[in-house]
C-alpha cells in the first residue's frame, strides 16, 4: 500500500523535530527498531497535556437532486467529541557509580544498563496498544481489544471472527489499521518531546536493596529517569479490523477450520488468509491510510505456510529496508505489509 509518509509523523520522527541535542531521538529509535508497530504507526501531538480531544462525524448531511430554477434545503452532518486518555509509564536506572566510571565512555555505559527497563517499557506500551482498558485502570490508554470486542455493537461489522474451535482463552487475533492524522494515531502530551522523555538524575545518593527486597545501605549511582506518555486515538473505527477466534491448536497444525485448500465443511470466512482477505475489504479506504496487518509469529508463521501450501498469490515477500536503514523482508498480504508483533497473545478469550 503506498505511504503517506510527509503528513504521517512516526514516533521517531517527532522525536527529531523536538530534540537538538539527538538523546529522546536516539531513544525512540531505539524503542522503533525493538517493536514494528512504533515504526509505521502515526503519532500526532494531543491538544492537551493529559488527554486528546477530537471532534468526529456522526452522520452525513442530506443531499438533493434539482432541476433549474429549484431550491436545494440547506442541510448538516451531525458530529460528537471523544476525548482519549493519555497513559503515563514510568521507571528509573540506577547504576553503581563506581562501576560506571571504570568505562570508557560513561554515557554509553549508563544507556546499555538502561536498555533493559526500556525494553520493559517497550513491551509493556506494545501490549497496551492492543490490550489495554482504561475502564478496568484508568491509568492506562485504551487498547484495541478493548473497542473491539462484541461483534453485535456498532463496529462490529469490523469483526472477522475465523471460525476455530474457539477454545476458551486459547484464541488469537489479527489486526488491520488504517494509520493517518484522520483516521487512527497514537499520540502525546501537548509540548512533550515525542511522549518519550530520559531525565538525567545525574550521581547520588541512593537506598540499596537485595534481591529479596531487604534493605543493605546506601551507594553512590548514576540515576536517569524515564517517562513514556501515550494514548491511542481511534477517530474512525471504520479503519480498524479485528480477525478474532484464531483457535491456536489448529493453526499450529493447520487443521479443522486453518486447513488449507477446499473444504465444503469449512465457512466461506474459516480459513486465516480467507479472513485476512475479506478483512482487508472492510478498511474503508485504503488509498488515503497507512496500511499494516499485525499478527504474532503463531499467526504470521501459519500465514506464510498457507500461503506456500496454496500458491496463493494473496501472500507475498518482498525485499525492503526499515526506516532505520535495516534490511528487513517484508511479507504482504494483499499488497498490506504484515508486522509480527509478540504483544500479541495466545491466550485471548472468544469474541462473542
Amino acid at each position: 500500500m503506498a505511504a503517506v509518509p510527509d503528513t504521517n509523523l512516526t514516533l521517531a520522527d517527532w522525536a527529531k523535530t523536538r530534540d537538538p541535542d539527538g538523546s529522546a531521538a536516539a531513544i525512540a529509535n531505539l524503542l522503533s527498531q525493538q517493536n514494528d508497530i512504533l515504526e509505521n504507526m502515526t503519532f500526532v501531538e494531543a491538544n492537551d497535556a493529559t488527554s486528546h480531544t477530537c471532534t468526529v462525524a456522526t452522520g452525513l448531511p442530506a443531499v438533493y437532486w434539482r432541476s433549474f430554477n429549484e431550491g436545494v434545503m440547506p442541510s448538516k452532518g451531525t458530529t460528537a467529541q471523544i476525548t482519549e486518555d493519555i497513559g503515563m509509564l514510568q521507571t528509573f536506572s540506577e547504576v553503581d557509580s563506581d562501576l560506571a566510571e571504570l568505562q570508557n565512555d560513561l554515557g554509553v555505559f549508563r544507556l546499555g544498563q538502561a536498555r533493559l527497563r526500556l525494553s520493559a517499557m517497550n513491551n509493556q506500551m506494545a501490549s497496551s496498544i492492543f490490550y489495554a482498558n482504561s475502564a478496568v485502570n484508568s491509568n492506562k490508554f485504551m487498547g484495541l481489544s478493548s473497542r473491539f470486542s462484541d461483534s453485535s455493537a456498532a463496529n462490529g461489522q469490523n469483526i472477522v471472527k475465523a471460525s476455530g474451535a474457539e477454545t476458551s482463552n486459547a484464541q488469537t487475533s489479527l489486526w488491520i489499521v488504517g494509520w493517518g492524522d484522520e483516521t487512527v494515531f497514537g499520540t502525546f502530551p501537548k509540548g512533550s518531546s515525542a511522549g518519550l522523555v530520559q531525565n538525567d538524575l545525574g550521581k547520588g545518593i541512593v537506598d540499596v536493596f537485595d534481591a529479596s527486597g531487604n534493605y543493605t545501605g546506601k551507594m553512590m549511582a548514576y540515576q536517569d529517569h524515564f517517562k513514556w506518555s501515550m494514548g491511542l486515538v481511534v477517530k474512525d473505527w471504520r479503519y480498524v479490523v479485528r480477525v478474532c477466534n484464531i483457535d491456536v491448536a489448529e493453526l499450529s497444525g493447520l487443521t479443522g477450520a486453518q486447513l488449507p485448500g477446499s473444504n465444503a465443511s469449512i465457512t466461506t470466512y474459516a480459513n486465516l488468509l480467507h479472513s485476512a482477505t475479506d478483512a482487508t475489504y472492510r478498511i474503508q479506504d485504503l488509498g488515503m491510510v497507512n496500511a499494516a496487518i499485525y499478527c504474532n509469529r503463531t499467526v504470521h508463521s501459519a500465514l506464510n505456510r498457507i500461503g506456500l501450501e496454496t500458491h496463493s498469490s494473496a501472500v507475498t515477500f518482498e525485499q525492503g529496508v526499515t526506516q532505520f536503514g535495516t534490511p528487513k523482508r517484508f511479507m504482504k498480504i494483499n499488497g498490506i505489509p504484515c508486522y509480527r508483533s509478540d504483544a500479541i497473545v495466545n491466550t485471548e478469550a472468544v469474541v462473542a
